[in-house]
């Protein structure tokens, strides 16, 4: 991947232009000039003008993760913001959100300034999500309100619960007050108990410890039971499980409930039997389910239960990655392989088409996060991805711009691939 400065003027020539937004489809140009959008249609470039063939290309909205980790501040041997930056634009996002679970966690407002400013300069926008609770020990609440002020777009102890229900209650109230969502990560911790795989016929013959699909399904209900009784906007995290996507559906009955919900690539594309090889690269929080989940949650994609895409982009050590797999973290890296993984689940395998693919990747979170969302509108900043939408590829090390390496799409033949990615008055030629 080479990332280089924009020219002052750039052409997309004769590409395939999806708008998101008003869910058109058809040929023509994007005009950027100066980082900016200039024109969108027919347009003979001026002289001098870069010019980029776009013909039988995708040029699309860049997409948007509302969950990723970048490990920075405490863990840079993982990641930084800079290499995740990387990792992102070789995936086609523009726009990402880390979260708090840093070292030390981002729990405070100087917390919020630090990423904000470290990001500055980097290619790809970086948005904060706020700690819950300080420390992220589940006890005491935040300052939501202030680390607001500073940036945070939402408020999250991802990767360790909000066991205690009158602190998450009184975290809806606060977040209602400035107007975020609350994304808890939705596991039962005494259920979850020390499980490492989906409890199920795969983990009893494996020998390892099981996380049943009950200690997420309970603690999506009890925080739509919250998030009703708060009347505050919740985002449901990973969704792994069909009894919580049952849970996810009967609440979005309610249509005065802020309720949405995301999946991520890995929980479409693999089920418990892939564990059998013990890749310790598809251990992850909540753990890969049985086939019956993976194909609850294609069809709560597919009737809008579920309303976006998230990597969950967890980077490792390969130290830490290489240990028995009761031992090693939980997380894989997600960003480069996403668009080719869900593309070939949702789309090749599931039919279900392209527009609607590429709008749980880009109008869908930024709708959920509050970001802009008409990005074809004249003057606005260029954040922009050209796709080869066919293209069958086999994921390799070389695709792999993240500091770790834990992937486990490794040798997958993935189909759809981002060529350009544009954000920030820079561009990004992939391959």
């Amino acid at each position: 991947m080479k990332i280089r400065t924009q020219a002052k003027q750039i052409v997309l020539k004769g590409g395939t232009l999806f708008d998101p937004l008003r869910q058109t489809l058809e040929t023509g140009d994007v005009f950027i000039q100066d980082g900016k959008i200039k024109a969108v249609g027919k347009i003979a470039g001026p002289e001098g003008a870069e010019i980029i063939d776009c013909t039988g290309l995708i040029v699309t909205h860049g997409f948007c993760d509302p969950h990723v980790h970048f490990r920075e501040p405490g863990r840079e041997d993982k990641e930084t913001l800079k290499t995740g930056a990387n990792a992102a634009l070789a995936g086609g996002f523009t726009r990402v959100c880390v979260m708090p679970n840093t070292d030390p966690p981002l729990d405070s407002p100087e917390s919020i300034r630090f990423v904000l400013e470290k990001s500055a300069e980097l290619p790809v926008h970086i948005h904060p999500i706020g700690a819950i609770t300080k420390g992220q020990l589940g006890r005491e609440i935040s300052e939501m309100g202030a680390m607001q002020f500073e940036g945070a777009v939402a408020f999250s102890d991802d990767g360790i619960p909000v066991a205690n229900g009158q602190v998450m209650r009184l975290a809806l109230e606060y977040s209602r007050m400035v107007g975020m969502p609350i994304i808890n990560h939705a596991e039962d911790p005494m259920i979850r108990n020390e499980g490492v795989m989906n409890e199920g016929i795969v983990s009893t013959r494996l020998g390892l410890p099981g996380n049943p699909d009950v200690a997420e399904s309970v603690m999506v209900h009890r925080d739509l039971e919250l998030a009703q009784l708060t009347n505050a906007k919740i985002h449901v995290p990973h969704v792994s499980t069909a009894k919580a996507v049952h849970h996810i559906r009967q609440f979005k009955n309610d249509t005065s409930l802020a309720l949405t919900a995301e999946v991520t690539p890995h929980h479409l594309y693999f089920i418990d039997e892939a564990l059998s090889s013990f890749n310790t690269n598809l251990k992850v929080a909540p753990p890969i389910r049985s086939e019956k989940d993976r194909l609850a949650l294609i069809e709560a994609v597919k009737d809008g239960t579920i309303d976006c895409i998230a990597t969950d982009h967890a980077p490792h050590t390969i130290e830490e990655k290489e240990a028995t797999f009761d031992l090693a973290p939980f997380g894989l890296i997600g960003l480069e392989s996403c668009f080719g993984a869900v593309n070939k689940i949702l789309g090749q395998q599931s039919g279900l088409s392209l527009k609607t693919i590429l709008t749980l990747l880009t109008l869908r979170p930024r709708k959920i996060m509050g970001f802009e969302t008409d990005l074809f509108a004249e003057g606005c900043e260029a954040e922009l991805v050209v796709l080869a939408a066919d293209e069958e590829w086999v994921f390799g090390e070389n695709d792999i711009f993240s500091r770790s390496r834990n992937t486990p799409f490794l040798g997958e033949t993935l189909v759809g691939k981002p060529r350009y990615t544009i954000a920030k008055g820079s561009v990004a030629e992939i391959g």
